[in-house]
């Protein structure tokens, strides 16, 4: 059986350095040989807040490079143009990403990836960012707030740059590293340079979290409604109406639907080929399929026909793609009955096992959506950890996706889905209707990165799609944007700044910036 489908989809790709087809939906053109003017906007000093997307985040990690080439920075030196202040930004002291813990490594912070040619993998070298280093405290304050992990309420939390909340997980080591002590929250830091125009892009993690982990409830969706520090509505409302208190302008961007990004598009349900179960072997491939519709697909097909759920399974075609088993809580529980019919042939023990591993198992469909990072997953063996029922299953039960079910966390079901999307569609409900009420620009990212996802968008003649790898637009990790895209995503920002304050920045040529960053940089 197969026993590693890693990367399954990359292995015939060719990097590209740019594309442009003639498929696009939309075309661009930022240059209208106008002089430029501010309008009525002051960006005298322009303080950016929120998450990874604004700090410049890329590739699965924060390092230099990418921080230069964040959003936010590309429409500060515009800014400049037009009057703007300097911009200053946290910089990380590398280009290969992570941080340091007082000088030891963290595996869960970088480094960054790059496509070698066939797939994403890390670059080499040590991480030589330190966290707790108060060199950058005392080179602040930063125009650039933007935190890495941060859902909507952390921006309101004094603590969430705390060092001794690290362990707890109530601060963030991205802001402590340049938080100017534990009592400040990222909306005070902000206030306390006197902005005179923002930029707020929040909200993405509040639903993102919930995605990238399977929907398994260990990251819960923000509520929509709440106090400030609770719910979305309080929280957003005191935002932008602290951020406007002092009479500042900004730009404010909604939150776009999971389903629009690589993360959850590239792994196919149904990657179960003769081929790639026999490692390339059709004869082996076959041979192996029709073992498992004789031994496990067909009698719990025919279990569960009996109990009137016969579609949840179906037998393995040798000449077709299959799909991956997965587990979809939302069906009715069956291992009570699985178990019975299963006494008989297999004893009481094996019998229960079996029950309790297929109890809620099904074959995925179209409207399942597979995690990226669900692709080393695919024909590993389950361990105590992950399996779900606290022990490592025995052969033959022990490769996930084909004789083991996927779990929660690798893969999102239609009514995780939906929830989703109800909590986008609610979230960008209040941005919109805060940001006409206080007289902002407002930025539908929603839109523009579905469009992107569906036909594409032709920008300076550069197609921008949402195909992960050469698709111009996301980075390695499938959820943040390239260097290309982050410049097209500062030039829709100007676009909500010119239309609302009448000022004629012009945004940059986005076939400057590259697809991905190189392995060195």
């Amino acid at each position: 059986m197969i026993k590693n489908f890693k990367w399954l989809l990359l292995v015939s790709l060719t990097f590209v350095a740019c594309n442009n087809d003639d498929s696009p939906a939309t075309v661009i053109d930022s240059s209208d040989g106008l002089p430029l003017t501010a309008g009525t906007a002051n960006f005298s000093k322009y303080v950016a807040l929120g998450n990874s997307l604004t700090s410049g985040f890329s590739d699965g990690a924060l390092f230099k490079r990418g921080q230069e080439g964040a959003y936010t920075n590309i429409m500060a030196q515009q800014f400049k143009l037009v009057g703007g202040g300097d911009f200053k930004i946290p910089y990380t002291n590398d280009n290969v990403g992570g941080l340091l813990f007082s000088g030891q490594v963290n595996p869960a912070f970088g480094p960054r990836l790059y496509f070698n040619g066939t797939a994403p993998v890390p670059v080499t070298g040590p991480p030589t960012t330190e966290v707790f280093n108060p060199a950058i405290v005392a080179a602040g304050p930063y125009n650039n707030t933007g935190v890495p992990g941060a859902k909507s309420f952390h921006l309101l939390s004094p603590t969430y740059g705390a060092a001794a909340g690290l362990a707890n997980g109530t601060a963030n080591p991205y802001y402590v590293r340049f938080a100017p002590n534990g009592t400040t929250s990222v909306l005070a830091y902000a206030m306390g340079q006197a902005p005179t125009f923002f930029s707020l892009w929040i909200g993405n993690n509040d639903v993102l979290g919930y995605a990238t982990t399977g929907g398994d409830g260990t990251n819960p969706i923000t509520p929509a409604s709440g106090a400030p520090g609770v719910g979305f509505d309080g929280t957003y409302a005191a935002l932008v109406t602290t951020l406007t208190s002092g009479g500042a302008k900004g730009v404010v961007a909604n939150i776009p639907y999971v389903t629009s990004i690589p993360f959850f598009k590239t792994v196919p349900y149904n990657p179960l080929t003769a081929s790639a179960i026999g490692k390339g072997n059709v004869a082996v491939g076959t041979a192996t399929i029709n073992a498992l519709n004789a031994q496990l697909y067909g009698p719990l097909k025919q279990a569960l026909t009996a109990f009137g759920a016969g579609s949840r399974i179906n037998l393995l075609s040798t000449t077709a793609a299959n799909p991956l088993l997965i587990k979809d809580e939302s069906l009715p529980n069956l291992s009570v009955q699985l178990t019975a019919a299963f006494t008989p042939t297999l004893g009481a023990q094996t019998a229960a096992f079996y029950g309790a591993v297929f109890g809620q198992a099904r074959q995925a469909t179209a409207t399942d959506l597979v995690l990226l990072t669900t692709q080393s997953a695919i024909s590993a063996a389950p361990t105590a950890a992950d399996s779900g029922l606290g022990s490592a299953p025995p052969a033959p039960l022990n490769s996930f996706g084909i004789t083991y079910p996927l779990q929660d966390k690798h893969v999102l079901i239609p009514t995780e889905i939906t929830e989703l999307k109800t909590a986008t569609d609610a979230f960008n409900g209040i941005i919109k209707s805060l940001a006409d009420s206080k007289g902002l620009a407002f930025v539908d990212a929603n839109a523009f990165l579905s469009q992107i996802d569906n036909g594409g968008i032709v920008a300076n003649n550069f197609t921008m799609s949402s195909t992960f790898v050469t698709g111009g637009t996301f980075s390695l990790d499938g959820v943040h944007p390239s260097p290309r895209g982050y410049a097209f995503i500062a030039n829709k920002f100007i676009e909500a700044i010119n239309a609302k304050f009448g000022s004629n920045l012009k945004g940059v040529n986005v076939g400057n910036y590259q697809i991905l960053y190189p392995a060195t940089l």
